[in-house]
Order: C-alpha cells, then sequence, then structure tokens
C-alpha cells in the first residue's frame, strides 16, 4: 500500500511538471503581432509614470532632468528620449561618420513589466569593460548597426557630451535581439574618443 502511494505521489508531481512546461510552451508560441503588443503594453505601462511629449520641442530646448518628459524622436513611436544632459549643441554635435563611444545600463522593460522588477545590465557602472562605440549615422558598418539605430538618434539633437534615458523597441535596438520583440530602457552616456 505504501509504495502504491508513492507511485501516485510521484505521478501526481509528474503531471503538475507537465501542466508547468505545457503552460510555459504555450506562452512561447505567442504570435509576432502578440508580441509586438506586449512590447507596447511593456512601454506604456513604464512611460505611465512620466510626461510624454508626442514632438521635439520647435527650438530643441528641451526640459532636463530626471522628471524631464521623454520625448517621442520618431512618428512611429519607436524611440522615446529623457534629457538628463544635454551637452554641448553648439560646440559637440556629432558630425556623420564620426566615431562615438558610449556606456549604458540597459532595462529589459518586458521583464519589468512581467515581473515587476528592474534588473540592469551593461558597461557603465565597471571601468573595466571597455566603451562601445558607432560611426555615427554609418549604417554600412556592421560595428555601428549592430547596436540598432535607436541610439544613435539623440545625438541628432544633442551634444556627444550628453548624457540621455531612452526607451528602444526591438526594431530599433540591438539586432541580435530583434527576434525577442524586447523594449529596453537605456541610460546612455556618449564621449568622444579621447574622453571616455
Amino acid at each position: 500500500m505504501t509504495i502504491l502511494k508513492h507511485i501516485s505521489f510521484l505521478a501526481a508531481i509528474t503531471v503538475s511538471a507537465l501542466s508547468a512546461i505545457s503552460l510555459q510552451s504555450c506562452n512561447d508560441t505567442k504570435s509576432y503581432a502578440e508580441r509586438l503588443q506586449d512590447e507596447n503594453k511593456a512601454i506604456n505601462l513604464y512611460l505611465s509614470d512620466y510626461k510624454v511629449e508626442n514632438s521635439i520641442p520647435e527650438d530643441e530646448n528641451f526640459e532636463i532632468g530626471p522628471d524631464a518628459p521623454f520625448y517621442r524622436l520618431d512618428e512611429e513611436g519607436n524611440v522615446f528620449m529623457q534629457v538628463l544632459r544635454p551637452g554641448d549643441r553648439e560646440n559637440n554635435k556629432a558630425s556623420d561618420d564620426e566615431l562615438i563611444y558610449f556606456r549604458f545600463t540597459r532595462y529589459n522593460l518586458l521583464y519589468y513589466y512581467n515581473y515587476g522588477e528592474m534588473i540592469g545590465e551593461g558597461n557603465a557602472e565597471d571601468m573595466n569593460y571597455s566603451p562601445t562605440s558607432f560611426r555615427f549615422n554609418n549604417t554600412t558598418l556592421s560595428s555601428s548597426t549592430q547596436y540598432g539605430s535607436g541610439i544613435q538618434m539623440p545625438l541628432n539633437y544633442l551634444g556627444v557630451d550628453c548624457e540621455v534615458n531612452i526607451i528602444v523597441k526591438s526594431q530599433y535596438g540591438f539586432t541580435s535581439e530583434m527576434s525577442t520583440v524586447s523594449p529596453y530602457l537605456y541610460n546612455i552616456r556618449y564621449f568622444y574618443p579621447m574622453s571616455n
């Protein structure tokens, strides 16, 4: 009798484990359209704590600081920018094909949406990691495009010595991660090669 109870207990655990695996695999089979909806929900949840401006100020005079609004940088709403430090817009504007270094911390907003936690990763805090770089507006080099076009967009409006928070949808983010359809919040500081 004890052996039968033990076998029944193991069978119940096996059925429970298989059910959990089945539910998880259902989540993994979401369509691309469903993943895009989840991406939008995650971004909207994060932005619900901030003011959002649907356009760039005409004079490009951005509000600055951690309580500043997020500005939509493109018509489709793929990239939003909050300016923490504008840099010297007069003397430090990036030129086409100019080498720009950056340090970043990024947070997966889909993870935040599902679990309520912001877990950062990147090279901003540990100076043992070398900074990453791109050539501004150069879309022919994989070394520039691998990070996506979203991270370059703030330099169309700010000095190279700026710091921003930007939200980047997956299609404008790291090319290696487009298939996961995960939006990221980045904190980025940009540098010229000699000042990283």
